[in-house]
């Protein structure tokens, strides 16, 4: 029988049957632990991943909203005396701000729609400059302004602005109205009607200001 020098216990079938398990040990403890430490490589020259993009916060500012004021006035306030039938019937100051970047002209138009028949046109300016602001106050009533717009005519058949004047103890509506528009208007008369007509699809977007008066 072989004897083992450093076994000398086992015979030599023993020996090499440890010596085999203790391999094994050792393969699975290897194997064991590197899978548990060890990352999957990566390929060579493969891109690092990529971060996450933060979309930038748009810098540009939106479009001021379309409107328009008179005289300073709240909206619904009473308009002033010196603007009507029992002041000095001067044209209030009116003014704009947030007109469309497509505009080509301005249309104003002030109304009472409380007047015996139903509508009753006080003021009727066309082709008024894009690039403007308003109108000044106490406007003339000439055909062509100074900035270069044009007055048509009230529903009293003058021409600029025809003062309010309702019917004594009773309130109205007086509204300003801006239109603006994609073209010059060009019409041969130029009264409430026509004006109509040309602005039927040419109004890009239209505001209004209320204004009430009593007599």
């Amino acid at each position: 029988m072989c004897r083992n020098t450093y076994y000398p216990e086992c015979t030599c079938p023993v020996m090499y049957n440890c010596r085999f398990v203790l391999l094994a040990v050792i393969i699975i403890i290897v194997v064991i632990s590197g899978g548990c430490t060890s990352s999957a490589p990566s390929s060579p020259g493969s891109p690092a991943p990529s971060q996450p993009a933060y979309q930038q916060a748009s810098s540009t500012t939106p479009p001021a909203a379309f409107v328009i004021r008179a005289a300073s006035l709240t909206p619904g306030s009473v308009l002033p005396d010196v603007y009507t039938c029992k002041g000095a019937s001067e044209s209030p100051e009116v003014a704009w701000d947030g007109v469309p970047s497509t505009t080509k002209s301005l249309v104003l138009i002030l109304d009472d729609p409380d007047a015996l028949n139903s509508r009753f046109t006080h003021w009727l300016v066309f082709n008024i400059p894009p690039d403007s602001r308003g109108l000044t106050r106490a406007q003339p009533n000439a055909k062509v302004l100074a900035n270069g717009a044009q007055q048509g005519e009230t529903s009293a058949g003058s021409r600029g602005y025809y003062p309010p004047c309702p019917p004594i103890g009773t309130t109205h509506r007086y509204v300003f109205r801006l239109y603006a528009v994609d073209m010059d208007i060009t019409q041969p008369t130029a009264d409430r009607e026509s004006i109509d007509w040309a602005l039927t699809g040419h109004t890009i977007e239209k505001t209004e200001f209320t204004t009430t008066f009593k007599r």
